[in-house]
């Protein structure tokens, strides 16, 4: 079978302990900020009080949130709900007050600004929702991972999926950590996005493994850091493209999206760029300290069958 002439020839694998050294430190400075500081979480996890207001004309949510904050309510949300005129608030506990005090009080700062403001409902998430959501936002993630270490044994071979589950957990980790490390906003969007990143960064690898497979059983002359390197310079241009395009539909979203999607747009920004970086130094790296090899990964032949070897 004839082989092309690889066009990119960038030794990957020879920086991969550089990037060991890099990933290590990130997951560190992670896993200390989620220790130190843990996580800011949003109403949907804490709990809170829940408060939407009318307006007789539409309202710059840049205003209501001023005034919110001017009235130590800094850390409220605030969204159009239904219209421009009708506005959603969240408002977070605080020691020593009540959900009908919080609302009162954050009724009075509006109506500060706009006196024509009316009061349309309320409603108090309690700590118990936010516990069940912790925990089945945790367990989602586990079964997600689980599920993709079984899938990858069995699309590809058992030493490629230790560095799937891996670099998918090592992009979920540093995510979190930055969240942990700058105290931004952590709730259900976030956790979406997270779950998507993992999505996101499995298609990837899943291309790079693909691709490892197939010149495993075209290359058979190269060893494993040849085969891995040619794989990854083969598929840079598709996973530079995708990642380029992504970020460019993303950075719109922050920035013409409006504060209430800046999480998870951000969430989804970081999982693109730590999610090829991951594909390419750490699910690789990986499989290769495994010790994948063309012995793996190239059908046995067996008595009657034709070509089956040279398959790609």
């Amino acid at each position: 079978m004839k082989i092309l002439k690889d066009k990119l020839a960038i030794d990957f694998m020879g920086k991969r302990h550089l990037a060991a050294m890099l990933s290590g430190l990130m997951l560190v400075v992670s896993i200390g900020a989620l220790t130190v500081n843990g996580l800011n979480f949003g109403i949907d996890f804490t709990g809170g009080t829940l408060i939407e207001v009318g307006y007789p004309q539409a309202v710059d949510l840049e205003n209501v949130r001023s005034a919110l904050a001017g009235a130590d309510f800094e850390q409220a949300q605030a969204q159009h709900f239904g219209s421009s005129r009708d506005v959603l608030i969240r408002i977070a506990p605080q020691a020593g007050k009540q959900s009908a005090q919080l609302s009162e009080d954050a009724l009075a700062a509006l109506r500060q600004q706009d006196a024509s403001v009316e009061m349309r409902r309320v409603e108090f998430v309690g700590p118990q929702v936010g516990e069940e959501l912790t925990e089945q936002g945790g367990l989602a993630m586990i079964y997600a991972l689980i599920g993709i270490l079984i899938y990858i044994m069995v699309r590809f071979q058992w030493r490629f999926a230790p560095g799937a589950v891996v670099a998918l957990i090592h992009d979920v980790l540093i995510i979190m950590g930055i969240f942990a490390l700058f105290q931004l906003d952590f709730d259900l969007t976030v956790l979406a996005a997270l779950l998507a990143v993992i999505g996101y960064s499995l298609n990837d690898t899943i291309v790079v493994f693909d691709r490892i497979r197939e010149n495993f059983r075209k290359l058979r002359k190269r060893t494993p850091v040849q085969v891995i390197n040619t794989s990854l310079n083969q598929t840079l241009s598709r996973t530079l493209m995708t990642s380029i395009t992504t970020l460019l539909v993303l950075l719109s979203l922050f920035v013409f999206g409006g504060k209430v999607i800046h999480s998870f747009s951000l969430a989804l920004m970081l999982g693109v760029l730590v999610g090829t970086y991951s594909s390419i130094y750490v699910a690789s790296p990986v499989a290769l300290a495994l010790g994948v090899s063309k012995e793996d990964l190239i059908p046995v032949k067996k008595e009657g069958d034709e070509g089956e070897g040279s398959s790609a």
